[in-house]
């Protein structure tokens, strides 16, 4: 028995080891990227929904943008704050501000993807770039980085949007780490030339792609999912690429709580659901490999079985891991992230039995 265990072990180990090495590395190892202006017309769309202290804050950080043809579409989302009244301001104050005001609709009532819908055919110009409500640029030259890297064929272009950092919190490291290990997932896997989601806090796409899959109608019913479904059925290898120099980063307020974190994640997960068949099978062999590996390393050790070899496998594992993510924080300004790596690696884990636990007594609720 303990000898089929040390086997699975190896395979467990092997597996995880085609991962970091087969597929992360393409985006941990990658040369660093050239923004080249494309000068590219942009409408930068912004969606809101009760979010009237993050859109004063963020919206002139958008229309401050270095950039010579833009135009911003702010959508209101039939918020019951302020929000709208804020828009209206921001569009008398700023002339490239276009304003799309959403009323509730029994049909598609909290549904995000409708409102994004009217806003990008409201807007003017041919290419868009998405960010969220409580999201916002760390350079005037995000919208320049974006667009460089389309191209005639690239018209999907994938962003990193990160999380601020907050001192002295273990959850504000568990939420960056998550995020880093999740960027690293789909910024390699694009490179690789297998797409499969995308962030609305950073993404672009040509407005012809929106309507090449008839927007999103095939998943209208799942409440979220505008970013990662939409890539999940838009996006291939010839038309998708990434952008990763830092002034194409966005960052966002991150939660301060376990339990609205948990809510987020939630609702993340029951998104997946509706991945390709492909896709949830890398995806889950993936997080089945990382939690078989933490059972059996512990279990095998406990019981001093072939310990020599065991904990030799359990080195080249963290020493493969932990300089492919070391990599990747690095290429995403999230550099204190790789010390803590096994702490926080092993409460994510954890964190993700839970809520998958939590998903199947009950459904997550909708984005606002």
């Amino acid at each position: 028995m303990l000898i089929l265990l040390l086997y699975f072990f190896i395979v467990i180990v092997v597996v995880q080891l085609v991962y970091y090495l087969g597929v992360f590395t393409k985006f941990a190892f990658a040369k660093p990227q050239k923004i080249t202006p494309k000068r590219i017309p942009i409408s930068v769309i912004v969606c809101a929904k009760n979010e009237e202290e993050n859109v004063k804050n963020f919206i002139p950080l958008l229309a401050e943008q270095n950039y010579p043809d833009f135009e911003i579409v702010l959508i209101d989302d039939a918020s019951s704050d302020d929000t709208l009244e804020v828009f209206e301001a921001f569009e008398k104050q700023y002339s490239n501000i276009r304003l799309v005001k959403v009323e509730n609709n029994e049909a598609f009532w909290g549904n995000k993807k409708y409102a994004l819908t009217l806003g990008i055919k409201a807007a003017k110009k041919d290419y868009l770039l998405f960010t969220d409500a409580d999201c916002y640029p760390i350079s005037k030259d995000w919208i320049t980085a974006m667009s460089s890297q389309f191209t005639l064929h690239k018209t999907i272009v994938l962003g990193y949007g990160g999380y601020e950092r907050l001192a002295n919190s273990f959850l504000n490291k568990l939420i960056r780490f998550e995020t880093v290990i999740t960027a690293m997932q789909y910024l390699s896997w694009a490179k690789a030339g297998n797409p499969y989601m995308g962030v609305g806090r950073n993404l672009a796409y040509k407005k012809e792609e929106f309507f090449n899959v008839n927007g999103f109608i095939s998943h209208i019913q799942v409440r979220s999912g505008d970013d990662d479904l939409f890539i999940n059925e838009a996006a291939n290898s010839k038309n998708t690429t990434i952008a990763f120099t830092p002034e194409s980063f966005t960052y966002s307020k991150p939660k301060t709580t376990y339990s609205e974190w948990f809510t987020q994640k939630r609702r993340h997960l029951a998104t997946a659901n509706y991945y390709k068949t492909l896709d949830k099978l890398q995806l889950g062999t993936f997080y089945c490999s990382q939690l078989f590996f933490f059972i059996l390393a512990i279990l095998l050790i406990a019981l001093q079985f072939q310990w020599i070899i065991v904990t030799s496998l359990i080195a080249l594992r963290y020493l493969v891991t932990w300089t492919v993510v070391g990599f990747t924080a690095g290429k995403l300004k999230e550099t204190d992230i790789k010390f803590w790596f096994p702490f926080v690696e092993l409460s994510l884990i954890l964190s993700q039995i839970y809520i998958f636990i939590a998903n199947l007594f009950s459904k997550p609720v909708n984005w606002k």
